[in-house]
């Protein structure tokens, strides 16, 4: 199942889960400022960021 973090790695921005928030393969997250802002491209991993899935509060 997807990790769904909390919060962007970037700036500790909130990332809710039924928010918007960018995610790579391996589920580093950020927020879509900071995304946009690196280029749409991970830092850690060099990966593509895509646009989360969102997910109901209740799950």
């Amino acid at each position: 199942m997807l990790e769904m973090k909390p919060t962007c790695e970037k700036c500790e921005a909130p990332t809710p889960k039924d928010g918007a928030a960018e995610i790579c393969s391996f589920e580093c997250t950020f927020c879509p400022p900071c995304a946009e802002g690196m280029g749409h491209v991970c830092p850690n991993c060099g990966g593509e960021l895509l646009a989360r899935p969102k997910r109901t509060l209740d799950l």
